[in-house]
């Protein structure tokens, strides 16, 4: 009979089901089971040819049985008289015995220098293996380190592309606005083309921390909406919550110029409020 049962991941869950399997085939062994190393121990999770339900719940330790020695060895163990083995730990006897087994092999799966697991070929008698068994088990246990290491390679990639787009705390992005409509206003009042350019590379790093790109630095997919400056500086004072007259005396402008520039803003955008413009904005990558 074949069991799977639930302890790691998904993926690393198939893997070992299929090293158990593909063992048992090259083998020759009737049985075989396995399991990853996590929290200290080896759960065994895939069974293959099992006759009882003996091995469910086995948990192996460094150093304690004919498995725990492979592990710590680094190197396959092989017990052809399993009840009266001297150079092991009987710790697990009432699994290994209850389900009648008599001959043993462990093979550790090593992948970079460390045991990750242990996979395992028994019979329920005596059996002589040699290296007639041992060697095709090597190559499997070595296969499915091979298998495990390019899963934790996948996630560590996704993990770094995951870290590398996060989102901002809400404070450091609220900040982080209110820096950036502040360089704006301060863009706005200098006649000086060549600092303005400064400070409009300064808006676009810091643009580039909130995940979204603003004004000349967009995406290659170039949005459809597109806003002056002017219409942009007064936007992002909105954005903080300032009313019209207080973006006026902020930019040096007229009260009845402000709305018209936010009526233009909220025109192109198609929004039917400053706060629905603001969200649009920042979806357009126009505002951090």
């Amino acid at each position: 009979m074949q069991t799977v049962l639930p302890s790691r991941g998904a993926d690393e869950q198939r893997l070992v089901a299929g090293a158990v399997d593909e063992l048992a085939r090259r083998t020759r062994f009737p049985v075989a089971f396995g399991g990853l190393l996590e929290d200290g121990r080896v759960a065994m999770s895939a069974f293959h040819g099992t006759r009882t339900s003996a091995l469910d719940g086995l948990a192996v330790r460094p150093e304690r049985g004919l498995g725990g020695r492979a592990i710590m060895e680094l190197r396959p163990r092989f017990a052809s008289d399993y009840r009266t083995a001297k150079q092991i730990t009987h710790d697990y006897d009432p699994y290994i015995l209850g389900e009648g087994i008599g001959t043993l092999l462990a093979v550790p799966v090593i992948v970079q220098g460390r045991a990750r697991g242990v996979l395992y070929g028994a019979a329920w008698g005596q059996w002589n293996v040699g290296g007639v068994a041992a060697a095709p088990a090597v190559e499997v246990a070595d296969r499915l380190a091979s298998q495990i290491a390019a899963l934790d390679a996948s996630r560590r990639r996704r993990e770094a592309a995951a870290e590398s787009t996060a989102v901002l705390p809400p404070a450091h992005q609220e900040e982080l606005r209110e820096t950036y409509a502040e360089l704006r206003r301060i863009a706005a009042a200098v006649d000086d083309g060549a600092i303005r350019s400064r400070l409009e590379e300064v808006e676009r790093r810091l643009a580039a921390l909130s995940g979204v790109a603003v004004s000349a630095q967009r995406p290659a997919a170039e949005p459809t909406v597109h806003l002056s400056p002017r219409e942009v500086d007064v936007l992002a004072c909105a954005a903080l919550g300032a009313t019209n007259a207080e973006i006026a005396a902020q930019l040096g402008l007229r009260e009845g110029t402000v709305k018209a520039y936010l009526g233009a803003a909220m025109s192109k955008l198609d929004a039917s409020t400053r706060l629905a413009a603001v969200a649009k904005a920042r979806r357009a990558g126009i505002l951090p």
